[in-house]
């Protein structure tokens, strides 16, 4: 089986593509996979890390107001589908699966007009332009959310989760508390913004740091790279807690999440995934500042399942972040029902399903 793979732009696209091309490996180990993204995206440094091949397109995504912008990027979308086709007239791909982001326009609009099957992924409960577009498209869609189906022609659509949850699968987590030399005894708390950071986060627990040191449990702050000297400059001023790890980046995620009681996040689509999968009790904060609100309404999806609190980042502090984690931890019976609530909602097999939609509609 020959595979093209596409997904730019952001991890919410990229892992779940990523995770995908191992399922595939795991099952088909004689596939031949090809990744179609753009050359100066965090694609560009993530798949090759993986051995995958890689192959890149200039092409920009569309401006939301009347902009020249937008005329440049319809020439770079028409250059995109051309140089697609010759790429994949060379590779003679059985398939094409576009995971999000604005690169997947051209190569799996490409794909539909060499009349090479298609699949397009979405993680979100709300999709993007990208995807809407392609929807007319391809042969499946792919959702994560079942809120999402409603925006999709529904003879089309397939709920099969999202591939990144299957990666958080089998993972130790005690080698994950290990690795940051973490009480293996005491329930832990992991405070996480996502790559970056989320600087509200941060605020809020620097609020109550002292208070947080007084607790039974113990904290893994996760800062973000951005953040993490400014943080570690006001930690050292007031005082570390013996009870609170500090490190501006986990390269072992999975192991990590497998072993916490509960975590406080965003609500990307890769993070919910991964919650689920785990059945991790969880604290969002949706950042307000992606397109369509979409984290806000991944989150209510988990709260209308007891499986999470929801707090808005205009009402975050310090005094609420704790109060919340207490309400939690403190009362077994209630992290149980969100624990079971959370496993309720995971696809731990979201990979294998995405594959099994693939051999259906390959050619």
């Amino acid at each position: 089986m020959r595979i093209v793979l596409s997904g730019g732009g952001t991890g919410g696209h990229i892992y779940p593509a990523l995770a995908l091309a191992k399922e595939i490996k795991k099952i088909h180990p004689d596939a031949e996979i090809l990744y179609i993204g753009t050359e100066k995206g965090l694609e560009s440094k993530l798949v090759p890390r993986e051995n995958i091949p890689f192959n890149s397109i200039h092409i920009t995504g569309f401006k939301r107001s009347l902009s020249m912008e937008n005329a440049k990027t319809v020439m770079r979308f028409l250059k995109g589908v051309s140089k697609c086709k010759k790429i994949m007239k060379e590779f003679k791909p059985d398939v094409v699966v576009g995971t999000g982001g604005y690169v997947c326009g051209p190569v799996v609009y490409a794909a539909s007009s060499l009349n090479i099957p298609s699949l397009i992924h979405e993680q979100n409960s709300v999709p993007g332009l990208t995807n809407k577009f392609l929807s007319r498209y391809v042969k499946k869609i792919a959702i994560s959310f079942e809120e999402s189906a409603s925006f999709f022609p529904q003879e089309k659509v397939v709920f099969t989760g999202n591939p990144r949850a299957s990666e958080v699968m089998g993972t130790d987590g005690a080698k994950g508390k290990r690795s940051l030399n973490l009480d293996p005894g005491k329930k832990t708390v992991l405070i996480v913004g996502g790559s970056r950071g989320a600087r509200p986060i941060n605020e809020a627990f620097l609020d109550v740091l002292s208070e947080a040191g007084q607790k039974s449990y113990q904290f893994v702050y996760v800062t973000g790279d951005v953040h993490y000297e400014n943080v570690l400059k006001a930690v050292n001023e007031s005082g570390s807690p013996a009870n609170v790890t500090i490190v501006p980046f986990v390269h072992n995620m999975p192991e990590l999440l497998a072993g916490v009681d509960l975590v406080v996040a965003r609500a990307g689509a890769t993070s919910i995934a991964e919650l689920t999968a785990l059945g991790i009790p969880s604290i969002l904060i949706p950042s307000p500042y992606v397109t369509n609100n979409h984290q806000e309404k991944n989150a209510r999806a988990l709260e209308k399942n007891g499986a999470a609190v929801v707090v808005l980042e205009k009402d975050m502090n310090g005094s609420r972040l704790l109060e919340e984690v207490d309400r939690i931890l403190d009362n077994q019976e209630n992290w149980s029902h969100m624990h079971q609530a959370s496993k309720e909602l995971g696809m731990p097999q979201a990979a294998a399903n995405v594959v099994k939609l693939m051999e259906n509609i390959k050619r």
